[in-house]
């Protein structure tokens, strides 16, 4: 018997001794990481909202076994948030939709959520219409069963069957009203709740996994009382996915009851709180090694670089790796490293085949 079959399904109990705690831990981690983001001067504080809004759409993503492009979503956000980025590349429209999407739920967080600002985020992640090769109904709600199924064929598993489509006008209308209630309910418990009634609806054809949690983005955006994002609940989720998938299923074969799945929910944006807070002494680290470097001469190549490899750079650097990303020679690749190097900016690490370098900030000119 699946959650929505048991009568007044939604009329959810908890138990507060649980809960409470729990609640009471993540609204001191939401105002001491506001608090350290407000002595923060105006370039860190941008650069870590970037961060943050382009992990969520790429963890959000991710969860789904979507896999966007860091450098795209980067630049996606950067340009609709009209912050200056260097490093633009092209946009697909995918990753642009999902940008749209989660700007809209977190930039607009205080306006009503409805029906059509819901259909709208979903037709934002479809463009074409499809779902890799299935034609999907975009824009609206399902006219399907829809059922959540693992494993291959003839050996399929339902982990879940949704409400049938007819039910579903009345029951997102149930949903969206309680919404955007006025009854007594602290916001991060409403992310919480919503998060769960909105999947346990299952309304669209496809993007309900993404769409419930820029949902969850804008209750945490109310509770924070700002559109400015800095941390991730998705990140958080998607380090340990399987854990996610395992409660929202219990959850949904189960009754009233919500208790259990609102400890993973506040124990995981605990977690993305306080993963927040190491994020953010990152971004601190990262502003003040380009203060070290105020006044040093250092060519487009270089800060190209510099920036690559204190932000989304993989492996080690090699100066076959500089020629390749800066498309220059082999013998200009080396001039442009050991110029840093013998600024203190780089330092070589020799073994292996190959030498490598890495940063180390500006130690004297």
């Amino acid at each position: 018997m699946y959650l929505y079959e048991h009568k007044d399904w939604s009329r959810f109990t908890w138990d507060d001794r649980e809960v409470t705690p729990l609640l009471t831990a993540v609204r001191f981690a939401q105002g001491r990481l506001l608090g350290r983001v407000a002595d923060l001067g105006f370039s860190v504080t941008q650069t870590a909202e970037l961060d943050a809004l382009t992990d969520e759409v790429i963890t959000s993503s991710g969860i789904e076994g979507v896999e966007l492009d860091a450098r795209s979503v980067r630049s996606s956000v950067a340009r609709q948030l009209g912050v200056d980025y260097p490093q633009a590349v092209g946009d697909t429209h995918a990753v642009d939709g999902a940008v749209q999407m989660t700007l809209d739920a977190t930039m607009r967080f205080a306006e009503p959520l409805t029906a059509s600002r819901l259909c709208g985020w979903q037709a934002a992640l479809f463009p074409t219409g499809r779902s890799g090769m299935h034609e999907i109904t975009v824009g609206a709600w399902r006219h399907d069963v829809m059922q959540v199924v693992s494993g291959g064929h003839g050996s399929e598993r339902v982990h879940y069957q949704a409400p049938a489509p007819e039910q579903v006008p009345g029951l997102m209308a149930d949903f969206l009203d309680w919404f955007e209630s006025k009854r007594v309910l602290d916001d991060v418990l409403r992310a919480g709740l919503a998060h769960l009634w909105f999947l346990t609806i299952h309304p669209f054809d496809d993007g309900n996994g993404r769409v419930a949690r820029a949902l969850t983005e804008l209750a945490l955006a109310r509770s924070d009382g700002s559109p400015r994002r800095f941390y991730t609940m998705s990140s958080a989720i998607l380090a340990d996915r399987s854990a996610y998938y395992q409660v929202l299923e219990q959850t949904q074969k189960g009754g009233r009851d919500v208790t259990a799945w609102l400890v993973w929910f506040l124990s995981t944006l605990l977690d993305a709180l306080q993963d927040s807070e190491q994020k953010l002494a990152a971004v601190l680290a990262r502003a003040t090694f380009w203060q070290r470097l105020e006044g040093v001469a250092l060519s487009e190549r270089q800060r190209f670089m510099l920036t690559r490899l204190l932000g989304d750079f993989e492996g080690k650097l090699t100066s076959a790796k500089w020629a390749k990303m800066t498309k220059v020679s082999q013998d200009t690749a080396t001039r442009d490293i050991n110029d840093l190097v013998d600024k203190g900016v780089l330092a070589r690490d020799a073994g292996g085949r190959s030498t490598s370098y890495r940063v180390v900030g500006l130690v004297a000119n």
